[in-house]
């Protein structure tokens, strides 16, 4: 659709030309001003000409008649000027075949704007605390991240995905000692993070004290944990060894999850990696006279910006999240030499990002600009609150299970015929949830509702996969097929579909600019209940002629590759079959 608005734009000008000979006006500037009506009576793209009054110093309803009196497209069967717009309707055989042709040549590229070619992009999200399971806090980070990163491979970046590990902390020093105290490394071994969840949650409890459960709060286990994790920074070598093995155990876990999602990362370096990165940037600091004490601690004052103080050290010289950051951020600067660097967390972290940020730029790097914090909302299951230490957490592969296991159910009743149902029901039920995630705008708070996020009918990821297993029935049963000439379009659901399939480009670099997975989920959408009416309405396999039938068989094509491209920007399964 952006060569056709752009050629459009072109004919366009022709007619500003023709009221105002000088008009400073380029054709690229007239395509950000077209539209897409709310109506299809008004036609399939629009020009509000009011936008170009005060330039061309004419009223938009006499603007819009002289731009239609000699306008003149192969791509448009009518143009009319109504009230001030300039309201184009496009031609159906020309847009289906457009479609068809563009999607046959570029195939898993169609689609993909050129955007990022000799452009690095370096993406930091998921990053999961070592020791901790992977629960549905964490889908956000995960999913939106990696379909940041599938969307800029997609336009040509080269991308370098970071599982920023929260691999170094006082909560070590807590599992060392819980370990210690009621661990067994046979247990460990055989049950991995789960073992370690239950000492974390347990030591946690004797810290603080449980009511419910008579547990009387130890005060001193909290000083014995500090101390084991002074140890660690120490280099004690006995508890450096069991961080290890804690880490190791932790991996092993979180990439059965990223498996089932489809999802590797480039690198695993975590927060222990910068240990001897971050005195040269408090130093660094230190040099500038950026650093002040303000009680004890080491800040850098933000008052003239709007925002608290950023911490760089506690009162006992330790480092905190922004010292890390400041100092992984400058290590990636370095090693990947970075275009863009976006952080996917959630959007409580904002303050926290806007003020490291800012010490960067205080610092007189000149990447700052270059830093893009991505933040989403929160994710619950009936508004149940998540927490780590008390051990109230919805488990991420409980989760999939669930839904793989109901998944299985409704295709058990369905299809019980159907090969490699246990591989289908897993690609669908994680699917499942992951469209169900991403269908929302990221900022906003989600409440988990697994029977809306199953279900085959509606907006949903089932819904869309079952359509593209859909095309892959239709094309199987037709056979083969073959496009001479031109199309035949009958029908306004035949144009509307390719119309709809001729706006995967710009939708992707919506996306991109808005770094907003749901725009391609709705999108999607968009496609499948195109291309369902067209089904319904438009008989295929039995259209009443062979040039008709092969038209629908190529849209038919040209869908299934659409919507196969869009599945791979969001982390989703092609089914062949369901």
């Amino acid at each position: 659709m952006i060569s056709i608005k752009k050629s459009i734009s072109e004919e366009i000008l022709k007619g500003v030309l023709k009221i105002k000979s000088d008009a400073e006006l380029d054709a690229h500037t007239v395509v950000s001003m077209l539209e897409y009506p709310p109506d299809s009576k008004m036609g399939d793209l629009a020009l509000p000409c009011f936008k170009l009054s005060k330039l061309l110093r004419n009223s938009p309803v006499r603007i819009a008649q002289i731009i239609a009196e000699d306008f003149s497209s192969p791509a448009v069967a009518k143009a009319e000027a109504v009230n001030g717009y300039f309201n184009i309707f496009l031609d159906g055989e020309y847009l289906a075949s457009k479609a068809v042709k563009e999607t046959k040549e570029k195939g898993e590229s169609f689609g993909a704007p050129e955007l990022g070619a000799g452009k690095t992009v370096v993406l930091d999200y998921s990053s999961p605390n070592v020791a901790k399971p992977f629960h549905i806090g964490h889908l956000g980070t995960t999913v939106i991240g990696h379909s940041l990163k599938k969307l800029h491979e997609f336009a040509g970046y080269r991308c370098v995905g970071i599982n920023y590990l929260g691999d170094w902390g006082t909560q070590f020093g807590k599992l060392i000692t819980a370990y210690r105290k009621w661990g067994n490394k046979e247990d460990v071994e055989a049950r991995g993070i789960d073992a370690l969840v239950e000492l974390y949650v347990r030591i946690n409890n004797a810290i603080s004290g449980n009511e419910e459960q008579g547990i009387p709060a130890d005060a001193a286990l909290a000083d014995e944990a500090r101390a084991e994790f002074r140890k660690m920074e120490e280099g004690d070598e006995e508890n450096i060894a069991l961080w290890k093995w804690f880490v190791e155990i932790s991996l092993i876990e979180y990439k059965k999850t990223y498996n089932q999602l489809g999802i590797e990362f480039d690198s695993y370096k975590g927060e222990s990696f910068y240990t001897d990165k971050m005195p040269a940037e408090v130093q660094k600091l230190r040099d500038m006279g950026l650093l002040k004490i303000d009680d004890g601690a080491s800040i850098v004052d933000l008052e003239a910006y709007g925002m608290p103080p950023c911490l760089i050290l506690k009162r006992d010289g330790s480092t905190l999240y922004p010292t890390r950051d400041i100092a992984a951020a400058v290590y990636r600067k370095k090693t990947y030499d970075f275009d863009k660097a976006i952080y996917v967390t959630s959007a409580g972290q904002s303050l926290h990002f806007a003020q490291w940020f800012k010490v960067v730029e205080l610092m007189g790097y000149d990447f700052a600009d270059k830093l893009v914090h991505v933040p989403y909302g929160t994710v619950s299951i009936n508004g149940a609150k998540l927490a780590t230490r008390t051990g109230n957490v919805i488990l991420l592969k409980d989760l999939f299970a669930t839904a793989i296991e109901k998944v299985a159910g409704i295709m058990e009743e369905k299809n019980p015929n159907l090969e490699n149902k246990e591989k289908i029901a897993e690609q669908i039920g994680v699917g499942a949830v992951v469209f169900y995630y991403l269908s929302n705008n990221r900022i906003r708070d989600i409440n988990f509702v697994m029977e809306d996020a199953l279900s085959f009918d509606g907006n949903t990821g089932p819904y869309v996969q079952y359509t593209y297993a859909r095309t892959c029935s239709v094309l199987q049963k037709g056979g083969k097929y073959s496009i001479d000439g031109t199309l035949s379009i009958t029908a306004p659901e035949e144009a509307e579909l390719a119309k709809t399939l001729l706006r995967f480009e710009e939708t992707v670099i919506d996306a991109i600019d808005s770094y907003e997975p749901s725009v391609i989920t709705r999108y999607i959408l968009d496609v499948a209940g195109a291309y369902n009416r067209f089904y319904h309405n438009c008989s295929i396999l039995g259209a009443e002629n062979e040039q008709v039938r092969n038209t629908r068989l190529a849209l038919t094509e040209a869908t299934k590759t659409v919507l196969g491209n869009a599945f791979e920007l969001i982390c989703l399964a092609k089914t062949e079959k369901v």
